[in-house]
């Protein structure tokens, strides 16, 4: 059976806004402290899908594993990777941070090998090593000129974001067939907003809420919604179709897009080797959304 064009739209979608929210974020650190901006982030979006908490009639109750699932969704894919990849932005670029993000697919493709036993397909496989030959190419070449500096710490932070997303996408991939994507986002939002809350209260008190521009509030609100609510939601969708290890692939879309915003938005220089990796991540996808022969 083919999978439906529509997960792989949501999926593409879904790690593009990712990607985008990722490069606007290097503006919000330079306003909000790290853990005070995570804390803002799920809190806005609790509000926004209290709605989506209750469970659907045609929804079986939670069991204590889909709660342990839930609980490491959370943990891994909201609260760690939004630490890691808002420290790591904080001391790194967005071109970096879309080039680091590459490596998505192919973690995500190990990972479902190893925990879900799926099966890797050979244009899977083709697809994960266009996005590697594509993160290599960018890699071995210099920077381009005026290109902003990336330490070694805030790329090991980036390194670390990528094996939570990856981690987020194996996991998501059991509680697909058990939770609705509304409910999902609502509850793996409201454990990140637990986890984080004292360390955001902490940096809350003294901070000059006041002195923040109004654009900087809509930022915020922008980041709050399409990284907890709208991203998470077309995820799980798109996911409910398609395995993890093809659904990995997919995360090409969050470096291009993370590196466009650096380009386009923050005035980050781009380089003629990072335009060929960016081409060599859309074959990636081609080649992982190819239906399967009978």
């Amino acid at each position: 059976m083919r999978t439906p064009w529509t997960a792989y739209a949501s999926l593409a979608a879904s790690m593009a806004l990712v990607g985008s929210y990722v490069g606007l974020s290097k503006l919000l650190v330079l306003v909000f402290p790290i853990f005070l901006l995570a804390w803002l982030r799920f809190g806005i979006a609790a509000v926004a899908m209290a709605h989506w908490v209750r469970r659907g009639g045609d929804e079986a109750p939670l069991n204590a594993h889909d709660r342990r699932l839930l609980f490491w969704e959370s943990f891994l894919g909201n609260f760690l990777f939004s630490i890691c990849m808002l420290f790591g932005i904080a001391r790194s670029s967005a071109l970096a941070a879309g080039v680091i993000m590459a490596a998505l697919p192919a973690v995500v493709a190990l990972m479902s090998w190893a925990f879900l036993r799926e099966r890797i397909t050979a244009p899977v496989l083709a697809g994960i090593a266009c996005a590697v030959a594509g993160i290599a190419l960018v890699s071995a070449s210099k920077p381009a000129a005026g290109a902003a500096d990336s330490s070694l710490i805030g790329n090991l932070l980036l390194v670390g974001a990528v094996c939570c997303e990856a981690s987020y996408v194996v996991i998501g991939k059991r509680l697909t067939g058990k939770v609705s994507a509304k409910r999902i986002s609502a509850l793996v939002n409201l454990w990140g907003l637990a986890l984080v809350t004292p360390f955001g209260l902490w940096q809350a008190f003294g901070f000059d809420f006041g002195g923040v521009a109004a654009g900087s509030w809509a930022l915020l609100v922008f980041y709050s919604l399409a990284a907890s609510m709208v991203a998470v939601w077309l995820w799980m969708t798109g996911l409910k179709h398609v395995p993890a290890a093809s659904a990995g692939v997919f995360t090409v879309m969050l470096p291009v897009s993370a590196a466009a915003v650096g380009v386009l938005l923050l005035g980050e220089r781009f380089s003629l080797a990072q335009a060929a990796a960016f081409a060599l991540a859309m074959a990636g996808v081609v080649l992982a959304t190819r239906p399967a022969r009978a």
